[in-house]
This record gives structure tokens, C-alpha cells and sequence, in this order.
């Protein structure tokens, strides 16, 4: 999939890195639950990540594991997010390999170009796990396209200097005062962008 979003470079990469994001983009097919203690974190790290994917949002089907990797040997300003996880029970269990690339890069105009690869291998079943599939991917596709307007860059230092001058402030109703900065998702659990 090759898609031009409408977002700076440094947002759609740290959308990459939000389980935020991902939850908002698989909605309202999938959604994913923390199998890690304290839930899911704000911003993925390297390594592996436990999460029990649930259909529609609610039925639980099986375990899997985002395992996140930053490749090298890029060109100059391509940046890459690798998922190396994958299933281990349930019905995405039938894919033996998972391989998921995401690769940001600006554009002359200072979006993004966004570039992910998907390589699966699902033995005798590939041919019928191909279609839904790439049904799946297109709607992600679409869902990455909406969302990442909304999606915004803050500096190391920023969102959290923000959001305290907000907190400090009340508003008129003598509650704290909230944050202008654009939301990212509103189906955070455990807080991620």
C-alpha cells in the first residue's frame, strides 16, 4: 500500500508507535486488549508486546504478539517500523509468518508518504486468507487516510508542558481546563497516540 497523508512526517511516525492509533485504524472490525501488565502503554517500544485481539471489540479471539523493530540500512529520510509478531492462538494463528512493514517519508509538500507491506504465509490456507486480507489492509488503508489529519507532532517536552499550564488554569465551571491539542484517539486504553 503506497498513501499520501495529510500530516507532517514526525506525526504519522509517531502515529506508528501509538496503540491508539492502531485500535482506531482496525475499529470497528478489531479491537486489541493489553495481555502485558498496566495495559497498553502510551507508545510502543522495541520488542515484543502481549495483546488478545478481540472481534467487533468485544469477543475474544486468541493471543498475539507485536514484536517492533526499527530496520536499518534506509535511505536518507525514510524511516521504518517493523512488526515481526504474530498470532499465537486463535484464528490468525493460521499464519505461519508475519512480516509487517511501515515506512514514513516527507513529501515536497511536507506530508507524508506512507509505504506498508504486509508478507504472510498461511501454508495451504494463503489462498484463502489472500482476499480478506487485502480487504482488511484497504480499510486500514482508508481509516489511516481519515485519521491522520488529526494526528499532530508535539516536541519531547511540549504535550507535557501543555498539558500541566492546562491543568493549572480552571475553567469558569471551577473545573481544570483541557488541552487544545487535537486528540489523537479517543479509544485509548491506558493512554497511547
Amino acid at each position: 500500500m503506497k498513501l499520501e497523508l495529510d500530516c507532517a512526517p514526525d506525526a504519522a511516525w509517531r502515529a506508528l508507535h501509538s496503540p491508539a492509533v492502531l485500535r482506531e485504524v482496525v475499529a470497528p472490525w478489531l479491537d486489541f486488549a493489553s495481555l502485558e501488565p498496566g495495559g497498553l502503554p502510551t507508545t510502543w517500544a522495541e520488542g515484543p508486546h502481549r495483546l488478545q485481539p478481540r472481534a467487533f471489540g468485544r469477543v475474544p479471539i486468541g493471543e498475539e504478539v507485536v514484536d517492533l523493530s526499527h530496520p536499518g540500512g534506509l535511505p536518507p529520510g525514510v524511516r521504518m517500523l517493523r512488526d515481526g509478531g504474530g498470532a499465537l492462538t486463535g484464528p490468525f494463528a493460521l499464519f505461519d509468518r508475519w512480516d509487517h512493514r511501515m515506512a514514513v517519508s516527507a513529501l515536497p509538500d511536507g506530508r507524508t508518504l506512507y509505504r506498508d507491506r504486509l508478507r504472510f504465509d498461511a501454508g495451504p490456507l494463503g489462498v484463502l486468507a489472500w482476499y480478506p486480507t487485502w480487504a482488511f489492509w484497504q480499510w486500514r488503508g482508508s481509516r489511516l487516510r481519515q485519521l491522520a489529519p488529526s494526528w499532530a507532532f508535539d516536541p519531547p517536552g511540549t504535550a507535557d508542558a501543555a498539558a500541566a499550564a492546562a491543568t493549572s488554569v480552571a475553567a469558569p465551571t471551577g473545573r481544570p481546563a483541557t488541552s487544545a491539542r487535537p486528540a489523537t484517539s479517543a479509544r485509548s486504553e491506558g493512554g497511547t497516540a
